[in-house]
């Protein structure tokens, strides 16, 4: 069993700024037993250390993150279960212990501060998906034991972040055990990202200036993401042999812009049959 001694399993959300991670964390969270986030977007360094690109500070590339410290909060994660009392970096603040129940109420993240709107997915879609959870930890069914009801069961940490595949994050890549991709559209992500107010920081507040998304956003995407794709489109089709490779789930077979009842009704799917492989043993590449 490929979990014996870890206390949690790792599942990464990842994809274009606007894409949907945040909510959809939320959501798999509310819907799974034992589970917590951890979000990328907690590991920004300070404004004053960050890079700068087209004459505007880049927050949207790997060198804005403190990659050390989210290597060792993923594995202190898988080997206790919990975030660690206190990061190795002094600029980052520390977090306490997350609670066991949905709400996470202990769990000082500034990413918790930041709106995500309105929920896109119907209550009952919602209560439908909660409820095909239960019945698969009930005892008999195959995904009894995992996450509850037994001294080998794991946490299920739920890691959203905008850059978790690229070459860039390789160091952090061993320590997210399921890993799931989400896409977006330019037009999409652009709407999406320039209606938000802005972002809590480290310091406070951030808004995007003018042509952000243009400037900034979407071309780090592309330079990150476009290795996934074929001919580096990135609303093209996705190389369906580098996902196998790197065992990164995508909806390779829809466009770029599902809607999230449908992403969050297959995540559901991944998430059970991936812990299912992990359980037994036979977790695939």
């Amino acid at each position: 069993m490929v979990t014996t001694g870890r206390k949690a399993v790792v599942v990464g959300l990842s994809g274009a700024s606007s894409s949907g991670k945040t909510t959809l964390a939320r959501l798999l969270r509310d819907i799974f037993p034992n589970s917590f986030i951890l979000h990328e977007d907690d590991f920004y360094r300070e404004e004053k250390e960050l890079p700068t690109k087209n004459g505007l500070l880049d927050w949207d590339c790997a060198e804005a993150l403190s990659i050390p410290d989210i290597k060792s909060s993923l594995s202190h994660i898988q080997d206790h279960g919990t975030f660690p009392v206190r990061l190795s970096s002094s600029k980052l603040r520390s977090r306490p212990e997350p609670t066991l129940n949905a709400a996470q109420p202990q769990f000082n993240s500034k990413e918790d501060r930041n709106d995500v709107g309105q929920c896109p997915v119907s209550d009952a879609a919602i209560a439908g998906l909660k409820a095909r959870v239960a019945l698969w930890t009930q005892p008999g069914e195959p995904g009894h034991g995992i996450l509850t009801s037994s001294e080998s069961a794991v946490r299920l940490c739920i890691f959203d972040g905008f850059l978790l595949y690229a070459p860039s994050m390789a160091e952090i890549q061993p320590h997210i055990d399921i890993k799931l991709f989400l896409r977006v559209g330019y037009e999409k992500a652009k709407a999406r990202r320039e209606a938000r107010t802005g972002y809590a920081t480290i310091e406070g507040w951030w808004a995007d200036p003018p042509g952000y998304v243009d400037k900034i956003v979407w071309p780090n995407y592309v330079q990150d993401h476009a290795w996934m794709f074929e001919d580096g489109n990135v609303e093209g089709k996705f190389k369906e042999d580098v996902l196998k490779e790197t065992g990164i789930h995508a909806q390779s077979q829809l466009g770029p812009d599902v809607d999230m009842e449908t992403t969050l009704l297959w995540t559901v799917e991944v998430i059970m049959k991936s812990l299912e492989e992990l359980s037994s043993g036979n977790e695939k590449p």
